[in-house]
């Protein structure tokens, strides 16, 4: 069999691509010259840059297996499921992607908070929402549920159902099929749908200043230090920065290899 040929590019697009790269790459990489390699360890190890590393990545962790266990069943029945009610459905699943995410904060707070739709029935619960960590793991879940669901549900669009009608055939209870059959067909997609829904809730900003507040130890994440201490230490707002880009870098690189992206 012969090789099929390879169709070269127009040479008029890499003019635009280069410039496109550069756009992207130069503002990330010009911050790097705005702190001595020496300064950077003692700014990224100070208590208050140590505290709100450790929240972020716990409630990060929390919002992805909050994705993780509503995403799950949420792509799979807009993948697999028959109904003109899914087309809605779908849309208002991606809403958080196009809404500012100070929107998004606003909505919460309109439903979770203490005049809220439901945080006065909470509160004579004694449970208490907004301006807590759980307060940031909803936002963070909010914001960053589209990623697994358009991840997964591409992959299960991609992956078919043959062989769920196959496993169907034998026997299989639907159950069965989803667990031994369907998840681990799409366990790649689903894999950089987590790790994405990770990212963008270790970025969030917006919906958390909103809906959490920012107090140090308790709300106050990476991206709300980072906000605050452009004013008071531009200096400690660019190591913070960077330590975020390379959290960015390694994500990217963790879903890369598996086609994602």
């Amino acid at each position: 069999m012969s090789r099929a040929r390879h169709v070269g590019l127009p040479r008029w697009l890499f003019g635009p691509a280069l410039l496109a790269g550069a756009f992207v790459v130069l503002p990330v990489a010009s911050m790097t010259t705005r702190i001595a390699l020496g300064d950077f360890w003692s700014l990224v190890t100070s208590r208050a840059a140590r505290s709100a590393l450790v929240l972020s990545l716990e409630t990060s962790s929390a919002s992805t297996a909050l994705c993780l266990l509503l995403g799950v069943p949420l792509a799979t029945v807009l993948a697999r499921g028959e109904g003109r009610w899914l087309g809605p459905l779908r849309s208002l699943v991606l809403l958080p992607l196009v809404l500012p995410p100070v929107v998004g904060g606003i909505a919460l707070l309109s439903t979770f908070g203490r005049q809220g739709l439901l945080g006065g029935e909470l509160e004579a619960l004694g449970i208490r929402i907004a301006f807590t960590s759980v307060a940031v793991v909803l936002a963070q879940t909010f914001v960053s549920l589209p990623f697994l669901v358009i991840s997964l549900e591409g992959a299960l669009r991609t992956a078919g159902e043959r062989y769920d009608v196959v496993a169907a055939s034998l026997g299989a209870r639907p159950t069965t099929v989803l667990r031994r059959v369907t998840l681990p067909l799409v366990l790649p997609g689903l894999a950089s749908g987590a790790v994405l829904a990770f990212a963008r809730s270790l970025g969030e900003f917006g919906a958390t200043i909103t809906f959490a507040g920012s107090l140090e130890g308790t709300t106050r994440t990476l991206p709300l230090l980072i906000y605050n201490l452009r004013v008071t230490d531009a200096d400690a707002a660019v190591a913070m920065s960077l330590v975020l880009v390379a959290v960015a870098v390694l994500v990217i690189g963790l879903v890369r290899p598996r086609g994602a992206l």
